[in-house]
């Protein structure tokens, strides 16, 4: 390999914008959130086209396997198209969102919640976490 062809697995994550700065993308991986089959990797790692990595974000999981290699950080439609996205529907975070956070929204304008509303709101809230 000559030395063009080579790119490390921080600098591709920032690139595909993944993370939102390549020093994020470094501590990701010295944390043990990114995963090449299923072992730690270091953000020195050279990328290949067609491995599959795991990477950890938060609540939000992501199983990603490499299309193409981006050295520099690109707009999100190209970005889109180095990577495809392997991440079951049941691990990604609007599936996880929209069932376990209960959405409460108050009107704008309809001042503080009254007692009898508070009360209400947290009957809504412990039905929902209670097991049954």
């Amino acid at each position: 390999m000559t030395e063009i062809e080579k790119l490390r697995i921080d600098k591709y994550l920032w690139a595909i914008r993944l993370f939102k700065t390549r020093s994020l993308a470094t501590d990701a991986c010295k944390a043990g959130r990114v995963k090449l089959k299923g072992q730690n990797i270091k953000p020195s790692a050279i990328v290949k086209v067609g491995e599959v990595y795991q990477v950890s974000k938060g609540i939000e999981k992501k199983i990603i396997e490499v299309v193409e290699l981006s050295y520099n950080r690109t707009d999100s439609p190209t970005a889109l198209t180095k990577y495809k996205d392997l991440t079951p529907v049941e691990d990604t975070h609007a599936f996880k969102s929209m069932f376990h956070a209960p959405s409460l929204k108050r009107d704008r304008g309809t001042g503080r919640p009254t007692k009898k509303d508070r009360r209400e709101t947290d009957d809504l809230i412990g039905g929902m976490f209670e097991e049954e």
